[in-house]
Protein backbone atom coordinates (compact mmCIF):
# COMPACT_ATOMS: atom_id res chain seq x y z
CA UNK A 1 0.00 0.00 0.00
CA UNK A 2 1.46 3.35 -1.07
CA UNK A 3 0.49 6.93 -0.41
CA UNK A 4 0.12 9.45 -3.27
CA UNK A 5 3.77 10.43 -2.92
CA UNK A 6 4.88 6.79 -3.23
CA UNK A 7 5.65 6.23 0.48
CA UNK A 8 4.93 2.86 2.09
CA UNK A 9 2.10 3.26 4.63
CA UNK A 10 1.64 -0.41 5.57
CA UNK A 11 3.15 0.50 8.94
CA UNK A 12 2.81 3.95 10.51
CA UNK A 13 5.22 5.48 13.03
CA UNK A 14 4.27 8.40 15.26
CA UNK A 15 5.13 9.73 18.71
CA UNK A 16 2.44 10.51 21.25
CA UNK A 17 3.99 12.30 24.20
CA UNK A 18 6.97 10.19 25.19
CA UNK A 19 5.68 7.01 23.51
CA UNK A 20 6.74 5.82 20.07
CA UNK A 21 3.68 4.28 18.38
CA UNK A 22 3.77 1.58 15.70
CA UNK A 23 0.49 1.01 13.85
CA UNK A 24 0.33 -2.01 11.55
CA UNK A 25 -1.76 -0.60 8.71
CA UNK A 26 -3.07 -3.34 6.42
CA UNK A 27 -6.55 -3.74 7.94
CA UNK A 28 -8.04 -5.47 4.89
CA UNK A 29 -5.29 -8.11 5.16
CA UNK A 30 -5.71 -8.33 8.94
CA UNK A 31 -2.44 -6.38 9.20
CA UNK A 32 -0.41 -9.33 7.89
CA UNK A 33 3.33 -8.64 7.98
CA UNK A 34 5.41 -8.05 4.87
CA UNK A 35 9.19 -7.95 4.67
CA UNK A 36 9.06 -4.18 4.22
CA UNK A 37 7.00 -3.79 7.41
CA UNK A 38 9.49 -5.86 9.40
CA UNK A 39 12.44 -3.78 8.18
CA UNK A 40 10.67 -0.50 8.88
CA UNK A 41 9.69 -1.57 12.41
CA UNK A 42 13.33 -2.49 13.07
CA UNK A 43 14.45 0.93 11.80
CA UNK A 44 11.96 2.71 14.06
CA UNK A 45 13.07 0.71 17.10
CA UNK A 46 16.69 1.69 16.39
CA UNK A 47 15.79 5.38 16.09
CA UNK A 48 13.65 5.36 19.25
CA UNK A 49 16.26 3.45 21.24
CA UNK A 50 18.67 6.33 20.60
CA UNK A 51 16.08 9.09 21.18
CA UNK A 52 15.92 10.24 24.84
CA UNK A 53 12.51 11.83 24.18
CA UNK A 54 11.02 8.37 23.54
CA UNK A 55 10.86 6.37 26.76
CA UNK A 56 8.62 3.49 25.62
CA UNK A 57 7.05 1.90 22.54
CA UNK A 58 3.49 0.82 21.73
CA UNK A 59 2.40 -1.50 18.91
CA UNK A 60 -1.20 -1.76 17.72
CA UNK A 61 -3.18 -2.77 14.64
CA UNK A 62 -5.33 -0.60 12.39
CA UNK A 63 -9.02 -1.48 12.24
CA UNK A 64 -10.98 -3.54 14.76
CA UNK A 65 -10.35 -7.08 13.51
CA UNK A 66 -6.94 -7.71 14.97
CA UNK A 67 -3.38 -6.69 15.72
CA UNK A 68 -1.89 -9.01 13.08
CA UNK A 69 -2.90 -12.32 11.49
CA UNK A 70 0.73 -13.33 10.83
CA UNK A 71 3.06 -13.23 7.87
CA UNK A 72 1.84 -12.93 4.31
CA UNK A 73 1.41 -16.66 3.73
CA UNK A 74 0.20 -16.29 0.16
CA UNK A 75 3.59 -14.72 -0.68
CA UNK A 76 5.33 -17.61 1.11
CA UNK A 77 3.23 -20.09 -0.90
CA UNK A 78 4.22 -18.45 -4.19
CA UNK A 79 7.88 -18.31 -3.18
CA UNK A 80 7.93 -21.97 -2.10
CA UNK A 81 6.16 -23.07 -5.26
CA UNK A 82 8.69 -21.21 -7.40
CA UNK A 83 11.66 -22.57 -5.43
CA UNK A 84 12.67 -19.04 -4.42
CA UNK A 85 14.49 -17.75 -1.36
CA UNK A 86 12.52 -14.57 -0.57
CA UNK A 87 10.84 -16.27 2.41
CA UNK A 88 14.21 -17.20 3.87
CA UNK A 89 15.24 -13.53 3.76
CA UNK A 90 11.93 -12.47 5.32
CA UNK A 91 12.25 -14.96 8.18
CA UNK A 92 15.85 -13.96 8.85
CA UNK A 93 14.85 -10.34 9.42
CA UNK A 94 11.58 -11.23 11.16
CA UNK A 95 13.26 -13.50 13.70
CA UNK A 96 15.94 -10.87 14.34
CA UNK A 97 13.10 -8.43 15.06
CA UNK A 98 11.45 -10.92 17.45
CA UNK A 99 14.71 -11.24 19.40
CA UNK A 100 15.15 -7.46 19.33
CA UNK A 101 11.68 -6.91 20.83
CA UNK A 102 12.38 -9.37 23.66
CA UNK A 103 15.63 -7.57 24.59
CA UNK A 104 14.48 -4.00 23.84
CA UNK A 105 15.90 -1.67 26.52
CA UNK A 106 12.74 0.44 26.74
CA UNK A 107 9.26 -0.81 27.70
CA UNK A 108 7.45 -2.35 24.72
CA UNK A 109 3.65 -2.39 25.02
CA UNK A 110 1.60 -4.63 22.72
CA UNK A 111 -2.15 -4.22 22.30
CA UNK A 112 -3.13 -7.80 21.41
CA UNK A 113 -6.71 -6.94 20.48
CA UNK A 114 -8.64 -9.17 18.06
CA UNK A 115 -6.77 -11.71 15.95
CA UNK A 116 -3.13 -12.23 16.95
CA UNK A 117 -1.64 -15.20 15.12
CA UNK A 118 1.74 -16.43 13.92
CA UNK A 119 3.90 -13.42 13.12
CA UNK A 120 1.45 -11.27 15.10
CA UNK A 121 2.45 -13.22 18.20
CA UNK A 122 6.08 -12.59 17.27
CA UNK A 123 5.73 -8.79 17.31
CA UNK A 124 3.66 -8.74 20.51
CA UNK A 125 4.13 -11.64 22.93
CA UNK A 126 7.88 -11.04 23.32
CA UNK A 127 7.12 -7.52 24.57
CA UNK A 128 7.41 -6.41 28.18
CA UNK A 129 3.77 -5.29 28.61
CA UNK A 130 1.16 -7.38 26.76
CA UNK A 131 -2.53 -6.46 26.82
CA UNK A 132 -5.41 -8.69 25.68
CA UNK A 133 -9.11 -7.87 25.36
CA UNK A 134 -12.40 -9.76 25.18
CA UNK A 135 -11.91 -9.82 21.39
CA UNK A 136 -8.44 -11.40 21.51
CA UNK A 137 -7.88 -14.68 19.66
CA UNK A 138 -4.25 -15.69 20.10
CA UNK A 139 -2.88 -18.66 18.19
CA UNK A 140 0.06 -20.37 16.53
CA UNK A 141 -1.94 -22.27 13.85
CA UNK A 142 0.97 -23.38 11.67
CA UNK A 143 0.35 -27.16 11.72
CA UNK A 144 -2.84 -26.50 9.71
CA UNK A 145 -0.84 -25.11 6.77
CA UNK A 146 1.98 -27.66 6.76
CA UNK A 147 4.32 -25.39 8.71
CA UNK A 148 5.74 -25.31 12.26
CA UNK A 149 5.31 -22.61 14.96
CA UNK A 150 8.04 -19.99 14.51
CA UNK A 151 8.75 -16.32 15.48
CA UNK A 152 9.79 -17.66 18.90
CA UNK A 153 6.45 -19.44 19.25
CA UNK A 154 8.05 -22.73 20.27
CA UNK A 155 9.96 -20.81 22.98
CA UNK A 156 6.78 -19.23 24.34
CA UNK A 157 4.70 -22.42 24.18
CA UNK A 158 7.46 -24.56 25.70
CA UNK A 159 7.36 -22.27 28.75
CA UNK A 160 3.58 -22.47 29.24
CA UNK A 161 2.45 -24.40 32.36
CA UNK A 162 2.50 -28.19 32.05
CA UNK A 163 1.60 -29.34 28.54
CA UNK A 164 -0.71 -26.44 27.66
CA UNK A 165 1.76 -25.20 25.06
CA UNK A 166 1.93 -28.63 23.42
CA UNK A 167 -1.86 -28.68 23.13
CA UNK A 168 -1.92 -25.22 21.54
CA UNK A 169 0.96 -25.98 19.18
CA UNK A 170 -0.40 -29.27 17.84
CA UNK A 171 -4.06 -28.25 17.57
CA UNK A 172 -3.41 -24.65 16.50
CA UNK A 173 -6.28 -23.63 18.81
CA UNK A 174 -6.93 -19.90 19.24
CA UNK A 175 -7.33 -18.84 22.86
CA UNK A 176 -9.10 -15.91 24.45
CA UNK A 177 -7.89 -13.49 27.10
CA UNK A 178 -8.02 -15.73 30.21
CA UNK A 179 -6.22 -18.60 28.51
CA UNK A 180 -3.60 -16.29 26.98
CA UNK A 181 -2.88 -15.00 30.50
CA UNK A 182 -2.75 -18.55 31.90
CA UNK A 183 -0.27 -19.64 29.21
CA UNK A 184 2.02 -16.66 29.79
CA UNK A 185 1.29 -15.10 26.38
CA UNK A 186 -0.14 -11.89 27.92
CA UNK A 187 0.01 -9.86 31.13
CA UNK A 188 -3.18 -7.80 31.44
CA UNK A 189 -6.84 -7.94 30.39
CA UNK A 190 -8.34 -4.58 29.42
CA UNK A 191 -11.79 -4.20 27.79
CA UNK A 192 -11.43 -3.19 24.14
CA UNK A 193 -13.55 -0.08 24.69
CA UNK A 194 -10.90 1.26 27.08
CA UNK A 195 -7.90 0.87 24.76
CA UNK A 196 -8.13 4.47 23.50
CA UNK A 197 -7.95 5.70 27.13
CA UNK A 198 -5.01 3.40 27.83
CA UNK A 199 -3.19 4.63 24.73
CA UNK A 200 -3.80 8.25 25.67
CA UNK A 201 -2.53 7.62 29.21
CA UNK A 202 0.72 6.18 27.85
CA UNK A 203 1.56 9.54 26.30
CA UNK A 204 2.74 10.88 29.66
CA UNK A 205 2.82 7.95 32.11
CA UNK A 206 5.19 4.96 32.48
CA UNK A 207 4.23 1.76 30.67
CA UNK A 208 4.58 -0.39 33.77
CA UNK A 209 1.96 1.70 35.63
CA UNK A 210 -0.73 2.38 33.01
CA UNK A 211 -2.28 -1.06 32.26
CA UNK A 212 -3.00 -1.71 35.94
CA UNK A 213 -5.30 1.34 35.94
CA UNK A 214 -7.52 -0.25 33.31
CA UNK A 215 -7.02 -3.98 33.96
CA UNK A 216 -9.96 -6.18 34.93
CA UNK A 217 -10.64 -9.88 35.38
CA UNK A 218 -11.45 -11.59 32.05
CA UNK A 219 -14.27 -14.05 31.55
CA UNK A 220 -13.16 -17.59 32.50
CA UNK A 221 -11.27 -19.58 29.89
CA UNK A 222 -11.33 -23.29 29.09
CA UNK A 223 -7.78 -24.52 29.60
CA UNK A 224 -7.67 -24.44 33.40
CA UNK A 225 -10.57 -26.90 33.55
CA UNK A 226 -8.88 -29.16 31.00
CA UNK A 227 -5.44 -29.02 32.57
CA UNK A 228 -5.53 -32.55 34.05
CA UNK A 229 -6.19 -34.39 30.79
CA UNK A 230 -4.00 -32.04 28.79
CA UNK A 231 -1.00 -32.71 31.02
CA UNK A 232 -1.71 -36.44 31.05
CA UNK A 233 -2.19 -36.87 27.31
CA UNK A 234 0.38 -34.49 25.87
CA UNK A 235 3.19 -35.81 28.06
CA UNK A 236 3.41 -38.80 25.67
CA UNK A 237 6.53 -39.19 23.56
CA UNK A 238 4.87 -39.40 20.13
CA UNK A 239 2.01 -37.78 18.26
CA UNK A 240 0.41 -41.19 17.80
CA UNK A 241 0.41 -41.86 21.54
CA UNK A 242 -0.90 -38.37 22.30
CA UNK A 243 -3.87 -39.03 19.99
CA UNK A 244 -4.45 -42.47 21.55
CA UNK A 245 -4.49 -40.98 25.05
CA UNK A 246 -6.85 -38.18 24.01
CA UNK A 247 -9.31 -40.66 22.49
CA UNK A 248 -9.13 -42.85 25.60
CA UNK A 249 -9.97 -39.97 27.97
CA UNK A 250 -13.73 -40.13 27.47
CA UNK A 251 -13.92 -36.33 27.60
CA UNK A 252 -15.64 -34.70 24.59
CA UNK A 253 -13.06 -31.87 24.58
CA UNK A 254 -10.20 -34.38 24.50
CA UNK A 255 -11.85 -36.27 21.64
CA UNK A 256 -12.30 -33.01 19.74
CA UNK A 257 -8.61 -32.19 20.28
CA UNK A 258 -7.64 -35.60 18.84
CA UNK A 259 -9.82 -35.05 15.77
CA UNK A 260 -8.35 -31.57 15.31
CA UNK A 261 -4.81 -32.93 15.47
CA UNK A 262 -5.57 -35.68 12.95
CA UNK A 263 -6.65 -33.05 10.39
CA UNK A 264 -3.25 -31.29 10.54
CA UNK A 265 -0.10 -32.04 8.54
CA UNK A 266 1.37 -35.25 10.00
CA UNK A 267 4.91 -34.08 9.23
CA UNK A 268 4.28 -30.68 10.81
CA UNK A 269 2.85 -32.33 13.92
CA UNK A 270 5.90 -34.50 14.46
CA UNK A 271 8.38 -31.71 13.75
CA UNK A 272 6.43 -29.36 16.04
CA UNK A 273 6.48 -31.84 18.91
CA UNK A 274 10.24 -32.33 18.47
CA UNK A 275 10.81 -28.57 18.20
CA UNK A 276 8.91 -27.88 21.43
CA UNK A 277 10.79 -30.53 23.39
CA UNK A 278 14.12 -29.22 22.06
CA UNK A 279 13.10 -25.63 22.82
CA UNK A 280 12.74 -26.53 26.50
CA UNK A 281 16.34 -27.73 26.55
CA UNK A 282 17.73 -24.85 24.46
CA UNK A 283 16.56 -22.28 26.99
CA UNK A 284 17.12 -18.84 25.48
CA UNK A 285 14.89 -17.25 22.87
CA UNK A 286 17.88 -16.64 20.58
CA UNK A 287 18.87 -20.32 20.44
CA UNK A 288 15.25 -21.31 19.80
CA UNK A 289 14.89 -18.76 16.99
CA UNK A 290 18.04 -20.17 15.37
CA UNK A 291 16.45 -23.64 15.52
CA UNK A 292 13.17 -22.31 14.14
CA UNK A 293 15.01 -20.70 11.22
CA UNK A 294 16.47 -24.08 10.24
CA UNK A 295 13.07 -25.73 10.52
CA UNK A 296 11.34 -22.99 8.51
CA UNK A 297 13.91 -23.13 5.71
CA UNK A 298 13.56 -26.89 5.43
CA UNK A 299 9.75 -26.58 5.52
CA UNK A 300 9.93 -24.25 2.52
CA UNK A 301 11.19 -27.20 0.44
CA UNK A 302 8.75 -29.77 1.88
CA UNK A 303 5.48 -30.54 0.04
CA UNK A 304 3.05 -29.87 2.89
CA UNK A 305 3.65 -26.11 3.14
CA UNK A 306 2.57 -25.36 -0.43
CA UNK A 307 -0.31 -27.85 -0.15
CA UNK A 308 -1.49 -26.54 3.22
CA UNK A 309 -1.58 -22.90 2.12
CA UNK A 310 -3.25 -23.92 -1.15
CA UNK A 311 -6.04 -25.70 0.73
CA UNK A 312 -6.58 -23.05 3.39
CA UNK A 313 -5.86 -19.76 1.62
CA UNK A 314 -5.50 -20.08 -2.16
CA UNK A 315 -8.20 -22.54 -3.28
CA UNK A 316 -9.94 -22.61 0.13
CA UNK A 317 -11.23 -26.14 -0.38
CA UNK A 318 -10.10 -27.03 3.19
CA UNK A 319 -9.05 -30.44 1.89
CA UNK A 320 -5.26 -30.69 2.03
CA UNK A 321 -3.59 -33.83 0.71
CA UNK A 322 -0.74 -34.31 3.14
CA UNK A 323 2.39 -36.25 2.22
CA UNK A 324 2.77 -38.60 4.05
CA UNK A 325 -0.94 -38.74 4.95
CA UNK A 326 -0.66 -40.21 8.48
CA UNK A 327 1.63 -39.63 11.50
CA UNK A 328 2.70 -43.28 11.59
CA UNK A 329 4.21 -42.85 8.11
CA UNK A 330 6.47 -39.94 9.18
CA UNK A 331 9.79 -41.48 10.23
CA UNK A 332 12.36 -40.23 12.69
CA UNK A 333 14.67 -39.53 9.77
CA UNK A 334 11.95 -37.41 8.14
CA UNK A 335 11.75 -35.30 11.31
CA UNK A 336 15.51 -34.97 11.74
CA UNK A 337 15.87 -33.50 8.25
CA UNK A 338 14.07 -30.36 9.47
CA UNK A 339 16.75 -29.79 12.11
CA UNK A 340 19.74 -30.41 9.83
CA UNK A 341 22.35 -27.61 9.58
CA UNK A 342 21.87 -25.21 6.68
CA UNK A 343 25.56 -24.54 6.16
CA UNK A 344 27.50 -21.72 7.82
CA UNK A 345 26.60 -19.07 5.23
CA UNK A 346 22.84 -19.60 5.68
CA UNK A 347 22.48 -20.16 9.42
CA UNK A 348 20.78 -17.52 11.53
CA UNK A 349 23.19 -16.33 14.22
CA UNK A 350 21.79 -14.17 17.01
CA UNK A 351 23.90 -12.59 19.76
Amino acid sequence: MKTEDGADDTALFTTEGHTGVITLNRPRALNALTHSMVLRIAEALTAWEQDPAVVQVLIRGAGERGLCAGGDIRAIHDDAKAGGDASEGFWRDEYRLNARIARYPKPYVALMDGIVMGGGVGVSAHGSVRVVTERSRVAMPETGIGFVPDVGGTHLLARAPGELGTHLALTGTAVGAADALLCGLADHFVPAARLPELTAALADAPAHEVPARFAQQPAPGELAGWRAWIDRCYAADTVEEIVERLLAEGDPAAKEAAETILAKSPTSLKVTLAALRRARRLGSLERVLEQEFRVSCHALRAPDLVEGIRAQVVDKDRNPRWSPPAPAEVTGADVERFFAPLGEARELRLP
